[in-house]
């Protein structure tokens, strides 16, 4: 008895016609586990009810109506001995009659009482389907026969090879389970006629069901085929047991069960499939096999994600950025390494050095080894993803992170000694970033592609005075340029200061808009931050034709910008990051601005 659980109760009758009497034997199944009736049909009948006509009654909480089949007792013997590759083997024509919901009780009662035969007319599996035998089919001179039939109509083991062409893909049959993993199949047939060989490919194909954890208590599905067999005698003698699984004999797809209180286990052949393979373990067991998911659901698909997180795929979707930060400090503090972009995955960073990286969400707050306190190795989340912090006894760090971020993260490392490289990589979807675009979301560092050459035009010297000029304003018209998303707020503030190579104010001068970026000429005005000198009058670009932030001419700002400099040395670049900070400038938030410096780590 399953305390608590919802149950189904199945009742077998085996009478041999009188020569040893009659006998019912009843099962309790929880509920949870539908797909596995058939299945243990086959084996208590296999176990009971040999050269026995069989009656067997399912009930499902009292509710269900009566679903009867006579099964054929010499023909379901000999049946139960084929060999367990041929798909159609006795345990799936029972499957196959317990799976068709369209058919009545009174179909299924088939079996003349002059011989035992069993008609292979229904089912809802197509590669089950014939005509009524005529002849007994379980007679000595036809079960070759029988045989032939199934080898041209199931083919070798579920896999056939040849140029055959196959029937549609049946529906998928429901979960073996109602709750956790489990699975699901469908199947199909190969069209044969004289001449042709069999068809290439699967005759079946398994689907991962993705199912609601099942209830605290409930039994796992392992430990309850073995329970099947509690209270029963096996193994030629009148003996009985209580059975748990056994896990340490070698096919873990067989069903191992190890007697309480003893000192040996049986093996009940396979596992049902559905059942895991072992505790915890990702793979399921699918016609005595282990079989681990692909991508695309399908147990035993090869199909992998690739780096751009498309099923599949061969990474033609996303760009690699990669490079080696080398830059050393004169002095021990945290340093800026890169801006890891929105939608970044498969993030790696690594060094070998006694200084520290450091990590910043988008809310300007610290996940790892900030304001000079360490952070022990383990796994930390962060712009919506996990980052799998580790670091040796040596000194060897390391940053991962599978992605995709949902926001922007700083990286910094922590100087307590000369930088001898800090190496980090990660990719960028190409539908949000292009060639160039990516380059700048990663502040300048160089991806695997060729850069064109391009020299730069140089500005005018500045005037001595500025030029009292009125402004010229264009003609109103549509905007062709969606709002740019709402950046507001001290967090992005912060991380954008810190984060950046230059913080300034600056007048646009004017706007030009070319095919893929638009570039604006300034005239800075005050200088909040500079990794390196700036000029009176400077280039500042961005990316697209709609740039966010987008810059009116003869206006004042607040600028954040990065540093951008080509592989090769042609460009040098002033950036600014899409959806950066830009504020127009006014005396409150010239004082945010100098607050926010003092934020920053030192």
């Amino acid at each position: 008895m399953w305390s608590g659980w919802p149950l189904a109760t199945q009742e077998g009758r085996c009478n041999d016609g009188g020569e040893s009497g009659d006998g019912v034997l009843t099962l309790e199944i929880p509920v949870h586990y539908p797909g596995m009736i058939p299945s243990i049909i086959r084996h208590k009948l296999s176990t009971y009810c040999v050269h026995k006509t069989t009656t067997v009654t399912i009930k499902a909480d009292n509710s269900l109506s009566s679903l009867r089949h006579q099964l054929c007792a010499t023909c379901f013997s000999y049946l139960i001995r084929w060999p367990l590759w041929l798909p159609c083997n006795g345990g799936s024509v029972i499957a196959a009659l317990f799976r068709d919901k369209n058919s009545s009780p009174e179909s299924l009662n088939y079996c003349p009482k002059s011989h035992s035969q069993l008609a292979l007319s229904w089912g809802s599996d197509p590669g089950l389907r014939a005509s009524p035998p005529q002849r007994p089919v379980c007679s000595p001179t036809l079960r070759p026969l029988l045989l032939l039939w199934t080898l041209l109509n199931c083919g070798f083991g579920g896999s056939a090879q040849g140029p055959g062409e196959w029937s549609p893909w049946g529906s998928w049959t429901r979960c073996s389970s109602s709750c956790g993993r489990a699975v699901s199949v469908r199947s199909r047939r190969c069209v044969w006629f004289p001449g042709l060989g069999a068809c290439w490919g699967d005759t079946h194909e398994y689907r991962l069901c993705h199912l609601p954890d099942c209830p605290p208590g409930a039994i796992p599905f392992r430990d309850l085929q073995c329970a099947l067999y509690n209270g029963h005698p096996v193994l030629g003698t009148q003996e009985t047991y209580q059975w748990v699984p056994f896990y340490g004999a070698p096919n873990q797809c067989d069903l191992h069960c190890l007697a309480e209180g003893h000192a040996f286990y049986h093996t009940f052949g396979r596992v049902l499939d559905g059942t895991p393979c072992s505790p915890g373990a990702q793979g399921l067991c699918v016609a005595g096999r282990c079989l681990s998911a692909g991508c695309d659901g399908l147990l035993g698909s090869d199909a992998r994600e690739d780096h751009c997180g498309r099923c599949g795929g061969a990474n033609e979707s996303c760009l690699f950025v990669q490079r080696v930060f080398r830059d050393s400090g004169d002095f021990a503090g945290y340093w800026n390494v890169t801006l890891i972009p929105e939608g970044a995955r498969h993030i790696r960073v690594a060094h070998r050095s006694r200084n520290h990286l450091a990590l910043m969400g988008g809310d300007g707050r610290y996940v790892l080894n900030g304001n000079w306190a360490g952070s022990p190795p383990g796994t930390y989340e962060v712009a919506g993803t996990r980052v799998v912090y580790t670091r040796a006894a040596g000194p060897e760090e390391m940053l991962r992170a599978a992605g995709p971020t949902s926001q922007d993260m700083l990286l910094q490392v922590l100087l307590l000694e000369p930088n001898p490289g800090i190496e980090f990589e990660f990719w960028l979807p190409r539908e949000r970033y292009g060639p160039f675009q990516a380059q700048a979301q990663a502040l300048g560092w160089s991806l695997r592609q060729p850069q064109p050459r391009e020299v730069e035009p140089q500005p005018t010297d500045p005037p001595a005075a500025p030029a009292t000029v009125s402004p010229r304003i264009p003609p109103s018209s549509p905007d062709p340029c969606s709002p740019c998303p709402d950046t507001r707020g001290r967090a992005h503030r912060l991380l954008h200061y810190c984060g950046s190579d230059f913080v300034f104010r600056a007048r646009v001068l004017s706007r030009l808009q070319q095919a893929r970026e638009t570039r604006y000429e300034i005239q800075v005005q005050l200088i909040y931050k500079n990794r390196s000198p700036l000029r009176a009058l400077e280039y500042v670009w961005a990316l697209g034709r709609c740039p966010c932030p987008r810059l009116d001419p003869h206006r004042e700002y607040l600028l954040a910008a990065q540093r951008l400099i080509s592989p090769d040395g042609t460009q040098d670049r002033l950036l600014l990051p899409h959806a950066g900070y830009a504020r127009t400038w006014n005396p409150a938030e010239d004082s945010r601005v100098r607050l926010a410096a003092r934020h920053c780590p030192a």
